[in-house]
């Protein structure tokens, strides 16, 4: 049993084309003010800046300006509230993010669940990876397994924080593996990756987009990553089901809007984002930030987030990753 969702190596839904239902609704509503796209996480964070670039391209298609408001704190729970409660008329729509849309009401009591929002369309969905520095004497994953097993609980990973992708990753793969890891939670990737860079850490549990660059500058090497087929800017590095452990794991970030949303301006808001999706200048800017894109249309999406939340459920109900 994996601990994540299905996930396309290369973007092959970007270039469908709208369905004629969703089209012809879609068109029926247009906004007459302007939209506020309410972001859970800091500025200038991977969610922050896709969330930047994506609004840019729905002003030109829906013809209101779309302003970013960032909302951060408590893992992501202090904007998520703020989007849930919101007025469903279409003018405020919002950024979600894996695990922690379905995670945190698991761990604790939230002013929300899933339930709470319309969706209306997934876009990035980028998955986990396991690296060390370029010059780390361990080179492959079976060489990691090897050092946590000869001394448990003495190799330290790096994440961005108890609960995160990262973290629920390598929990799935202590028990699927027998090793064990120490771990050591960050505020955020860029701490994470600090740290390993300074040898603070041996290694960091950290999203494939997140360590491309500094792979490319011959600084990290990643030594597996967590999709169900490999990315294809990865394409040398094995997948964790290829080495032999059912770990599916990474970061699904999408656009929401709260519950209610008339089904007209939901159809047009996802009509907005997989034109956007599919906007080649789009692409080449995600390509430039690195996004592994992945468009999910408001079904699809839910029941991945549905899927999600069952077995992040299942998982908490035998390791409640908070003890």
């Amino acid at each position: 049993m994996t601990t994540r969702r299905s996930l396309l190596a290369a973007p092959a839904l970007l270039a469908l084309p709208p369905q004629p239902q969703a089209q012809a609704q879609g068109e029926t509503w247009r906004p007459d003010r302007p939209l506020t796209m309410i972001v859970a996480f800091a500025a200038g964070g991977g969610t922050d800046l896709a969330a930047r670039t994506i609004a840019r391209f729905m002003e030109r298609d829906l013809g209101q300006s779309v302003v970013v408001m960032n909302r951060p704190g408590a893992g992501g729970e202090i904007g998520f509230t703020e989007l849930a409660r919101a007025r469903p008329d279409g003018l405020t729509i919002g950024f979600i993010n894996t695990p922690h849309i379905v995670t945190l009401p698991i761990e604790r009591r939230t002013r929300f669940r899933l339930e709470d929002f319309t969706l209306i369309g997934n876009i990035v969905d980028d998955p986990g990876g396991i690296w060390v520095r370029a010059d780390s004497p361990i080179n492959d994953f079976a060489a990691l397994l090897a050092a946590a097993r000869a001394q448990p609980e003495t190799i330290g990973y790096g994440t961005t924080g108890v609960g995160s992708d990262d973290h629920l990753a390598m929990l799935a793969l202590e028990r699927k593996s027998g090793a064990r890891f120490l771990h050591v939670p960050f505020g955020g990737s860029a701490q994470v990756k600090q740290n390993l860079m300074s040898r603070a850490i041996p290694v960091a549990v950290m999203n494939v987009a997140e360590g491309i660059a500094e792979m490319r500058q011959g600084v990290l090497k990643p030594l597996a990553q967590m999709g169900t087929s490999r990315w294809a800017p990865l394409a040398e590095v094995p997948t964790l089901r290829e080495l032999g452990f059912d770990v599916v794991e990474g970061s699904m970030r999408g656009m929401a809007a709260p519950a209610g949303l008339p089904p007209e301006v939901q159809a047009r808001l996802a009509l907005s984002v997989q034109r956007t999706v599919a906007d080649s200048d789009f692409q080449a800017a995600a390509t430039q930030q690195n996004l592994p894109l992945r468009f999910l249309a408001p079904p699809e999406y839910l029941a991945e987030l549905t899927a999600l939340r069952r077995n992040y459920q299942a998982l908490w109900d035998q390791h409640p990753w908070r003890e």
